[in-house]
């Protein structure tokens, strides 16, 4: 049986916060017939505290656990989380010098450093390492530090370790084109890539969805417009709050946001809506899975809301908005995601950052009703064609037989 370690610093394990991509990627190897290991933090990303190691011991998984210890950090983008992201990658390095009897390694990247850390260690024992590219750094981090020169000198170590990692890989997964595509950008290999969005399960989206159902009360007048995800930099939900204050000046009292989720913007766009005395907008705040679901599925429009600056692609949340059937307004200036909610049909693309051109849209939206529930029925198909992990993620399991094999 062949053993794979998947490396990761941001999971969510049994009862926590989080994205499950690695889990289930995990789990999808082993019911395959490998045996695996998830190699992760003792940090919890999302609650932004040490983890409970015996409590998630005591729990059971198709796979083995093992835990790095990084000490943490307060915010998503600040010298403490490199400084942290640094010492998980000694961490790393030492577990795998100590325990790493694997035929294959699979490293997500960002972090820069820890998926550096695999790589080198893959290259060291001549065994295959596999990228899982699901961000951009430093060109994320750009959106809250662009300062010239200064900005340069700061991300240079992340830009350095970037294209060594993709240097020395085996095959590349992106959870789009342009994220599957970045490791060639500078260098030309002759190596596997394949794009496998994150997506999700959508037995486990629906089940969630009725299970919440009756606890998310929507008034029969009402027009739901819907963001789930994070609420920081690079997510332009200030601009749905000021449409929802647009729209009430309109008179569309009945028309209300329901923003889902937490983040550094949180309490300041709280006020905001306060001070403008904005009522029609609902900061829910996190909600279960399956809660988010049922949400989602009560909506009527959902809003794929990025500032013009933002560098992602295809986001996690996506998958999650495509199996609700709505229809989607999307702002992401990413060209290849663009390109599919035009070429698909299961939403429209309007400019970022413009309160009138939303409010406007919405309305439009509010007053079509067929051509609202067309695009939702389009979003459904495409979730289910190409957004469900039980599909899609076979071309994970693929490429590792592939590189195992030579």
């Amino acid at each position: 049986m062949k053993k794979i370690a998947v490396i990761t610093m941001g999971v969510r394990l049994n009862q926590e916060k989080g994205y499950t991509r690695f889990r289930y990627i995990c789990e999808f190897l082993a019911d395959a017939g490998y045996e695996v290991d998830l190699i992760t933090t003792t940090f919890q990303h999302w609650e932004k505290e040490q983890r409970d190691l015996e409590k998630i011991k005591a729990d059971d998984y198709k796979f083995g656990l093992k835990f790095i210890y990084e000490p943490g950090y307060k915010k998503n983008i600040d010298l403490q989380r490199i400084r942290s992201h640094r010492i998980a990658a000694k961490n790393l390095t030492a577990l795998l010098e100590k325990e790493g009897d694997y035929d294959l390694l699979y490293a997500e990247i960002p972090p820069n450093d820890v998926a550096l850390a695999a790589a080198r260690y893959a290259e060291k024992k001549g065994i295959p390492f596999v990228v899982d590219v699901n961000d951009l750094w430093p060109e994320a981090m750009r959106m809250v530090l662009d300062i010239p020169v200064v900005s340069s000198v700061l991300f240079y170590p992340l830009q350095r370790d970037a294209e060594k990692v993709y240097g020395l890989t085996s095959g590349v997964i992106g959870t789009s084109d342009e994220y599957r595509d970045r490791p060639f950008l500078h260098q030309k290999r002759e190596i596997p890539r394949e794009t496998v969005y994150v997506g999700n399960d959508l037995a486990d989206f629906d089940d969630g969805a009725e299970e919440y159902m009756a606890q998310v009360n929507k008034a029969e007048d009402e027009f739901w417009v819907t963001y789930a995800g994070t609420i920081g930099t690079s997510y332009d939900i200030r601009t749905m709050v000021l449409a929802a204050g647009e729209l009430e000046k309109r008179g569309r009292s009945d028309i209300r946001f329901k923003i889902l989720g937490g983040g550094p913007l949180k309490a300041e766009l709280e006020e905001l809506a306060n001070m403008k005395q904005i009522y029609s907008v609902e900061f829910v705040g996190y909600a279960p899975y399956g809660k988010m679901a049922a949400y989602l599925k009560k909506s009527d429009i959902l809003v794929n809301s990025f500032v013009k600056k933002a560098p992602q692609s295809i986001v996690t949340k996506i998958g999650d908005y495509l199996a609700a059937g709505k229809a989607m307004i999307n702002t992401c200036m990413s060209p290849e995601f663009r390109g599919k909610v035009e070429k698909d049909g299961f939403g429209v693309n309007i400019i970022p950052e413009d309160v009138i051109v939303l409010a406007d849209m919405i309305e439009d939206m509010y007053e079509n009703k067929e051509k609202r529930l067309e695009m939702g029925v389009k979003a459904r198909q495409i979730a289910e064609n190409e957004f469900d992990r039980k599909k899609s993620y076979r071309k994970i399991e693929r490429m590792i037989a592939g590189l195992l094999e030579k």
